[in-house]
């Protein structure tokens, strides 16, 4: 997924710091047997951009998972999630995929 955010961002000539875009990933296992079975995987982005790319990145970031090819692999399998820190003018805006309430998808708050 990340490699997918990549080129979604570069495909959308949005300039972002290259070498502070991170992403930490979190799964959730469980034991048959001898054996696990992932449950679950979270991704959590952080990445900096100029506020003028601020609407493009939210998008990027919404439709990455439809066109990573891991993601569509595994989903009806896997349950995986995407949260974001977008850095930008100032300010951080923290965005999750969409859930059933919209209102709770995205925050903001001055750095």
């Amino acid at each position: 997924m990340y490699g997918t955010l990549r080129g979604a961002l570069a495909g959308r000539k949005i300039q972002f710091d290259r070498d502070s875009f991170k992403a930490a990933v979190d799964g959730r296992i469980s034991g048959i047997g001898k054996t696990i079975r992932i449950k679950s995987i979270h991704v959590h982005y952080d990445l900096t951009v100029p506020p003028d790319a601020l609407q493009a990145t939210e998008r990027a970031l919404r439709l990455h998972p439809e066109g990573c090819p891991a993601h569509q692999s595994v989903k009806d399998a896997i349950e995986i999630t995407w949260d974001a820190a977008v850095h930008a003018g100032g300010q951080t805006i923290k965005l999750r995929e969409e859930l059933t309430d919209p209102a709770a998808s995205r925050t903001s708050s001055a750095e």
